[in-house]
């Protein structure tokens, strides 16, 4: 057995659930994971635009399914189908997110619903959802995509950042909750990236690449049980704190 195969875990035969794989870092994780040769669920809103983004590795270890993350059964039900498909799931990345720009003082009931339900309510629920299957393989992993707004404020994205401060709350709690069975939940906090979601961000400012943070998801999922990274942040610029 070589050094690698003592201290990573084998990719071969594990399966990992992945929202919003349509695009963005969702889908540059992916991508990478299929790579390494971990067989993938991947869940979008969209099968068609799904379809379309996995059609260079549409392969017999990949499974689409309708994932809305507004939609409460929706949780469940993409978990039920992976597991019958499958017969199991080692890892959750809990991806999808929607970013909306405003001042603290700009106060409106329905987009906070609306952010709080797609970036906390609904990896809740995926992690419930989930979490039996990874408790009973020994090894499960959580990925959260967080962001740098989850662990300070960032102004001019008041419910984000109050979304993702729950969200990293969620982190710790999984893997709390599920450490003695061998589950291991980590917050990756990227700041800005080469996304449809950071497309506000002026021409020219140099942003982390969404493929850096799959390969960092790829080694959090390969890490063994001793070597666990609850926060990760990823910064494209200097920052202090961070």
């Amino acid at each position: 057995m070589s050094q690698d195969e003592e201290v990573l875990l084998n990719p071969e035969g594990r399966v990992v659930m992945i929202s919003g794989a349509n695009r963005g870092i969702g889908l540059a994780i992916a991508r990478k994971l299929h790579t390494d040769g971990y067989r993938l669920s991947l869940g979008a809103r969209r099968i068609d635009a799904l379809s379309e983004a996995l059609a260079a590795f549409d392969d017999e270890r990949v499974l689409k399914c309708h994932f809305s993350a507004t939609v409460p059964d929706s949780a469940q039900q993409w978990v039920s189908d992976t597991v019958d498909h499958f017969g199991r799931i080692d890892a959750l990345v809990n991806n999808a997110g929607i970013l909306r720009l405003h001042e603290l003082d700009d106060y409106d009931e329905e987009r906070l619903d609306e952010v709080l339900e797609v970036n906390l309510k609904a990896p809740y629920r995926l992690t419930v959802a989930a979490l039996p299957y990874l408790r009973k393989c020994g090894t499960g992993r959580i990925i959260n995509i967080n962001s740098r707004s989850g662990l300070r404020y960032v102004a001019g994205s008041a419910d984000y950042n109050i979304s993702k401060f729950a969200n990293l709350a969620l982190t710790h709690g999984a893997r709390y909750e599920g450490w003695d069975d061998g589950v291991r939940a980590t917050a990756i906090c990227p700041g800005p990236t080469q996304t449809d979601m950071a497309g506000y961000i002026e021409p020219g400012r140099e942003l982390t690449h969404p493929d850096t943070i799959a390969a960092v998801a790829s080694l959090v999922l390969a890490l063994p049980n001793s070597a666990s990274v609850p926060v990760l942040p990823i910064c494209c610029e200097l920052e202090a704190g961070v």
